[in-house]
């Protein structure tokens, strides 16, 4: 999913200040503008569907359905697929020219992309048809459509402004404060236990990877030469780790690289691993899938289960936020 800390609710803090007399009152109160069309559902969204470019516009509430099934297990909880659904709604608000957010940066002529490097997931009805198939298809589109329908208007805020409602799959672990990650501190971003994710698929993985190959991928460290019984420098080291368990920075080589980049780098699911040797491979054991901040997606699931509510789930991932009503709906 994409990550924009702090742009976007620079941008609607300027609108506000700007053209006071377009603030929405009522149910939200301060801090977000409205200078859109709504359907009679709501809130307009213009999509853009990557990687062909096409721009959609569609209801808001129809967008954050595509989302949640996009991006969480439709054979999740309720109640995960509603916070779920508050998650992927907040995250659109901050985009929306509508709401006074920046949009999507590279195209004008629209709020958000399909595409998970710039946005979140999102998937057509088409699409979900051919990947749950057709027996599953209405139990599954109804149970996440009654999650989103459940929850209409609804989104984060801090401040009262949406937040940069992070999410990831798997914690495996405490979750992570956004400072450890991308250095800027955020105050609802903060490190929680996260002990009810264990069902998840990616609560650990191995991966194994030739030295050759690892140096090919992280340009810049050298040579990286097997370790034999009397080297005293590891090809590959741990230098520091996050409170919450992850690594912050390790040695390749010659080279100190961020514990994210180098995940991003190799593929490993997540920044929490450890490394060992067995002769010229390197083999990786990690835990949990995602960079670990924010809601953590089988976390959520796992306190569903528990019997906790969406919104409970949410103010238990988010510090110190409150869930609040768009005007209109």
């Amino acid at each position: 999913m994409w990550r924009a800390v702090g742009g976007a609710v620079a941008y609607v803090f300027i609108a506000v200040i700007i053209i006071p007399a377009l603030v929405v009152g009522g149910a939200f109160g301060p801090g977000l503008v409205s200078m859109g069309k709504a359907t009679e559902s709501g809130p307009i969204i213009r999509v853009r569907h990557d990687p062909e470019g096409k721009v959609e516009v569609m209801a808001l509430e129809d967008y954050v359905k595509g989302v949640v099934a996009a991006e969480m297990p439709a054979n999740f909880e309720l109640e995960a697929l509603k916070a779920q659904a508050v998650v992927a709604r907040t995250l659109a608000v901050r985009r929306m020219r509508s709401f006074g957010g920046a949009g999507l940066t590279d195209d004008p002529r629209a709020d958000v992309s399909t595409d998970p490097a710039k946005g979140q997931a999102w998937s057509s009805v088409t699409e979900l048809r051919q990947r749950w198939g057709a027996a599953d298809f209405s139990a599954l589109w109804g149970k996440i459509s009654q999650a989103v329908e459940a929850t209409e208007g609804l989104i984060i805020t801090y401040n009262d402004l949406p937040i940069d409602a992070q999410f990831h799959s798997t914690s495996a672990g405490p979750t992570e404060n956004s400072e450890d990650v991308w250095s800027e501190k955020i105050q609802y971003l903060r490190s929680v236990p996260c002990d009810w994710d264990q069902e998840s698929p990616h609560y650990s993985s191995t991966v194994r990877l030739a030295l050759t190959d690892v140096a090919a991928k992280l340009p810049g460290t050298g040579q990286l030469a097997a370790p034999t019984a009397t080297s005293k420098t590891k090809p590959i080291e741990v230098l520091e780790r996050t409170a919450a368990g992850r690594v912050k920075t390790v040695r390749v080589g010659s080279k100190t690289v961020r514990g994210i980049d180098f995940r991003l780098a190799l593929g490993l699911k997540s920044a929490n691993f450890t490394v060992a040797f067995q002769g010229s491979e390197a083999v990786f054991q990690v835990k949990g899938y995602g960079h670990g901040v924010g809601l953590c997606q089988y976390g959520a699931n796992g306190l569903a289960k528990l019997g906790r509510s969406y919104d409970g789930i949410i103010k238990y991932y988010y510090t110190g936020v409150a869930i609040q009503k768009l005007s209109g709906h």
